[in-house]
């Protein structure tokens, strides 16, 4: 540990009565250097924009519909991009893998538009910043939770297909969601999960009403709260002040997405390549470094005949030959559904661990 943090934890009560109940020494040290260095995401002018225009040029997607860009800028030769579940956005997602992904280098957040929805305009952004990186000399990590899990697979399925594939120093795949059967089962009178009962109706011919849309809102927020107000593990994990911007946040987030937003965001899941189809001469989607984390307690939003899971544990080395796949477990406190804020400490050593490999990896390389 530096001598100037350990001269800092000791020296500064003021900080530590802040942080009020006590927090573990890991989390101390982050939440004293978020202090020194706040977390402030900002916008991100693309230096590349050719594929976006060419989106918009042929009316395949509308202003509204495209991606927030933002960035944190750091020196390292591995940045990464983040792509989000539903909700929240990927900048609260990540927000305490921050401090780790920002030692490697920068950090650039996908936020979806909250009205309007386009998985052309996505991926034509993601093509974008992945050639401007390029230019630089960088290949990313591809951070995806969730539903960013299903955009990112397919994202790499279509590149491979083009011909040209991505050029990315590696994935990680958290909890990923690729086809509307992972959430709701077709074949259930009753959907058995929160989430599941959440989109069933969006599955509609004409999509989801607005009664459908707010049910579904007071759902996902009852989800987010279910552990917000697990105090004791808040406790170990952030500060009040942090936990306050989490929540406002998400609030914000769940607020601001308008019907069409909603509609056009469950129905890109459904536009999705299922996953029987991804590979169908056996090709690999991706030859890079890919980590693919569950949680041991998926079956609270995913369906226990998860397509998705089902392919990526039973062949994930012939989807992606340099794949592992694993599930996160957390002892007494089963670890949820991308729950990267409040199992922070169960899934952090797996992304030190993918990283640290990545690092050793160009180390070899090199020599």
């Amino acid at each position: 540990m530096p001598a100037s943090l350990l001269s800092l934890a000791f020296s500064s009560p003021g900080v530590l009565s802040r942080l009020s109940p006590p927090i573990p020494l890991l989390s101390f040290l982050r939440v004293t250097g978020y202090r020194l260095r706040p977390p402030q995401p900002v916008p991100h002018v693309p230096a590349v924009t050719r594929a976006s225009a060419a989106v918009l040029a042929r009316g395949q997607a509308e202003p509204r519909q495209a991606a927030t860009l933002l960035c944190e800028l750091r020196a390292g030769d591995c940045p990464t991009i983040v792509l989000g579940g539903f909700v929240p956005d990927s900048t609260e997602q990540a927000f305490l893998l921050r401090g780790m992904l920002l030692r490697h280098g920068s950090v650039y957040y996908l936020n979806y538009p909250r009205r309007g929805f386009s998985l052309p305009m996505l991926f034509a952004q993601i093509d974008d910043l992945v050639d401007e990186l390029a230019l630089r000399g960088q290949r990313p990590v591809m951070l995806s939770v969730s539903f960013g899990g299903g955009v990112l697979v397919e994202w790499l399925r279509r590149r491979r297909d083009s011909g040209a594939p991505a050029p990315v120093a590696g994935a990680v795949l958290v909890s990923p969601v690729a086809c509307p059967e992972d959430i709701v089962d077709p074949s259930a009178p009753r959907q058995t999960t929160l989430l599941g009962r959440a989109l069933k109706p969006f599955g509609s011919p004409g999509g989801a009403d607005l009664t459908a849309i707010e049910k579904a809102r007071a759902i996902f927020r009852k989800m987010f709260e279910a552990g917000a107000n697990n105090r004791a593990a808040l406790a170990g994990l952030m500060s009040r002040s942090e936990t306050r911007r989490v929540r406002d946040a998400v609030a914000s987030a769940l607020g601001g997405i308008d019907a069409a937003g909603a509609n056009e965001r469950v129905r890109a899941l459904a536009e999705l390549a299922h996953p029987r189809d991804w590979s169908p001469r056996g090709a690999p989607i991706c030859n890079a470094p890919v980590l693919i984390l569950f949680a041991e307690r998926e079956d609270s939003v995913i369906t226990a005949t998860s397509p998705t899971r089902r392919a990526l544990e039973g062949g994930h080395r012939a989807l992606f030959p340099g794949s592992e796949c694993r599930v996160v477990t957390g002892g007494g406190n089963p670890v949820q559904h991308a729950s990267l804020i409040f199992h922070y400490y169960q899934f952090h050593p797996h992304f030190t661990g993918f990283y640290r490999r990545l690092k050793l990896s160009k180390l070899v390389l090199a020599a």
